[in-house]
């Protein structure tokens, strides 16, 4: 048993599942299996960077990768995952993103214009400073295929946040030794704050959506009465 699995299996750790093979994917082949683990990160949110980042740390630390490798494959993995989402929406397109808000219950297409002219102007930002907020770390890809930003562009800034994301977790797993799995319970706090966040934010657009329709509407009932 080699150290990584080894410490991939304390006590307080239970991996298994999908995300059981990638740790082992990566304590077999070192660099490219941590890449292949980030990049299907990237791709199924759900699968948890907060793991599989400190473990290549870790890895780093005992020897399975150097430390470099073990940065330059997960940024590298975190480029292609966020790649594959960019053409998924640039492949669904404006239109048909459009066309589902228009059915969307609350929800109005003059809102996703509202959102399309914001992303036009702050969408550097928003990939670059998106990698590095858990959730929305893959979900930022998907806008910027809708709208087509310069794939160049968006490689480079993907490129940039997500070397600072997949640093400070590289670093803090290859720093904490066999106590790299502490991340994740930091790290998961982080994104429980992030998705709280989210929640009241759509509990906060329904309220204000379904009064407004009730003034609108009673409104409207006044007008037809005189």
């Amino acid at each position: 048993m080699s150290a990584v699995t080894a410490a991939a299996s304390p006590e307080s750790t239970d991996i298994g599942g999908v995300a059981g093979f990638f740790v082992d994917l990566m304590d077999t082949i070192g660099g490219p299996g941590a890449g292949i683990a980030v990049a299907a990160e990237n791709v199924f949110p759900p699968l948890p960077s907060e793991l599989f980042l400190p473990l290549a740390g870790f890895s780093a630390s005992q020897g399975g990768m150097t430390l470099a490798e073990a940065l330059l494959w997960t940024t590298l993995g975190s480029v292609v995952g966020a790649v594959i989402l960019y053409w998924f929406g640039a492949a669904v397109g404006r239109d048909r993103l459009r066309a589902v808000a228009g059915r969307m219950p609350l929800v109005k297409v003059s809102d996703f214009d509202r959102t399309e002219a914001w992303f036009a102007r702050h969408g550097t930002k928003a990939v670059f400073f998106g990698r590095m907020v858990p959730v929305f770390r893959s979900l930022i890809s998907v806008p910027a295929g809708v709208e087509r930003m310069p794939v160049a562009t968006f490689v480079l800034l993907t490129a940039a946040g997500s070397a600072v994301w997949n640093t400070v977790l590289v670093l803090t797993g290859y720093s904490l030794g066999d106590n790299w799995h502490l991340v994740e319970g930091y790290a998961g706090v982080l994104e429980k704050v992030v998705l709280a966040a989210v929640v009241v934010a759509v509990a906060v657009f329904v309220v204000v959506r379904v009064r407004r329709e009730r003034r609108g509407g009673r409104g409207r009932g006044a007008h037809a009465r005189h």
